[in-house]
């Protein structure tokens, strides 16, 4: 099978960063989908597995965390997919990535394509929306419930980028929140407002007055999915009393965390890996990848891809990775086909 694969960590605009290689097909295990792959999208994840250092592989190592194509083949304790299925998925980073013809993947793990997407609109899907879904849900412990009447807040701060730009539809669609966005040009402001935003607040400015404006009493909920290092202070500044601060990035610097204690705040960390990781209940992700689908289907959510860079080459992922280290992307970047 063709896959572009990597065997140096090198900068992206390095000739040599990815290369475009031939591998032998993969065989799904019992519980496994073999998936022809027919596109992908790249996350910052992507970036930070590739980054430079001093490692070489002994053999060509693929990455890529996300998913769109058609069933090839099952294992053979697989009950719901049949070859032929399209599916989307976002997959195992402890398992070769999706950047290849052909991918194999824990079927627990794996949605059903959203009808009257194609296969990159849905490609830009899955990781994030698990992502902004399970944050939400799951660690901060939003109600699902849509009543109108908002009686709490959420700041997202990062709001155009991939898991961003899903959070803000899932909080703006599915829940009572009055949802608070942070962009910073013009691009990414209207962004966030098309997704549902009902406020857009300049986080290249101190953040806690712009909030404390719109809410008074501070906000319940934080978001934080980028710059959290950068932006700490602010947002204890800005939260609520007991409230409750989710983060998905790698502050590099330790955080303050005893800032939190006068306010009784709650710090949660959200990495969307953990179910694959420890097979800790991998099944709800094909639950909430299908719940996703049919939101799309039913015009509730919409596709995040603002980018399709071609088919899946060497030369078009480094652009992909070189434009999402800019970290002013719009949206997902997607890759479809092969050369």
């Amino acid at each position: 099978m063709r896959a572009v694969a990597l065997t140096k960590y090198l900068p992206s605009d390095h000739p040599e960063a990815f290369v475009d290689v031939e591998l032998p097909d993969p065989t799904p295990g019992p519980g496994d989908l073999l998936v022809r792959v027919r596109a992908v999208s790249v996350n910052p994840v992507d970036v930070k597995v590739r980054a430079p250092k001093d490692k070489v592989e002994s053999s060509p190592r693929v990455l890529g965390w996300d998913a769109a194509g058609v069933v090839e083949a099952v294992g053979k304790d697989v009950k719901r997919f049949r070859p032929g299925d399209e599916v989307f998925y976002a997959g195992s980073i402890a398992k070769p990535g999706t950047d290849s013809e052909l991918h194999v993947v824990d079927a627990r793990i794996v949605g059903r394509k959203p009808k009257g997407l194609t296969f990159a609109q849905a490609a830009a899907m899955p990781l994030t929306s698990i992502t902004a879904w399970e944050l939400l849900f799951e660690r901060l412990g939003v109600p699902q419930q849509k009543t109108g009447t908002p009686k709490d807040a959420l700041l997202v701060v990062g709001g155009a980028g991939g898991v961003g730009s899903m959070a803000i539809q899932i909080a703006s669609k599915l829940t009572d929140l009055t949802v608070i966005a942070t962009a910073s040009r013009p691009e990414t402001v209207e962004w966030c407002k098309s997704l549902g935003a009902h406020h857009v607040v300049d986080h290249r400015q101190p953040l806690a007055e712009q909030v404390k404006a719109l809410v008074p009493g501070g906000v319940r909920y934080v978001m934080a999915l980028t710059a959290t290092e950068q932006h700490f202070a602010q947002l204890v500044e800005l939260m609520a009393p007991f409230g409750h601060l989710g983060i998905i990035d790698d502050p590099q610097t330790p955080l303050d965390v005893n800032a939190m204690k006068r306010k009784s705040l709650a710090l949660h960390w959200e990495l969307m890996f953990t179910r694959a990781l420890y097979d800790a209940d991998p099944l709800s992700q094909q639950r909430l990848l299908d719940a996703v689908a049919d939101l799309v289907e039913a015009g509730t959510l919409r596709t995040t891809m603002t980018q399709d860079f071609g088919p899946l080459s060497a030369a078009n992922l480094r652009r992909a990775h070189a434009a999402v280290e800019t970290g002013r992307t719009l949206g997902k970047i997607v890759l479809s086909g092969f050369p």
